[in-house]
């Protein structure tokens, strides 16, 4: 593996699970719009950063 955006996980996260979430967060009733709405979306969409990050705290060295 030479990055990590060929982790499984990360796959999902950026391409599944950030739409499942979002779809979801779309049955929440009206007035959520601008907060749980809104904050579920973000959380969501950064999963995978958090992934990325993780990895680079842990000194693994993708570029080699």
């Amino acid at each position: 593996m030479k990055n990590f955006k060929d982790l499984e996980i990360y796959i999902t996260a950026r391409f599944d699970l950030a739409k499942r979430v979002h779809r979801a967060s779309l049955t929440l009733p009206q007035f959520e719009f601008y907060e749980q709405r809104s904050q579920i979306r973000r959380a969501s969409k950064s999963i995978k950063d958090q992934i990325a990050e993780g990895l680079a705290d842990e000194g693994i060295n993708w570029i080699s």
